[in-house]
């Protein structure tokens, strides 16, 4: 069997911030992709949230 080999793109899971704070049920949350190489810190990124029905800002967790 082959080495297995770094991967330098992998799975990240965005949630969103104004859901966690308004305590409301549920989560939005979305799967993304990044390359960890190039961009190590956390992601933000603007994504629609459907149950508060607005764009929202959705950070990376761990």
């Amino acid at each position: 069997m082959a080495k297995k080999s770094k991967e330098a793109r992998g799975q990240i899971i965005l949630e969103c911030t104004e859901h966690k704070t308004s305590g409301m049920p549920g989560t939005s949350r979305y799967i993304s992709t990044k390359n960890r190489k190039n961009t190590p810190e956390r992601m933000e990124l603007k994504k629609f949230n459907p149950i508060l029905k607005k764009m929202t800002v959705h950070k990376e967790i761990k």
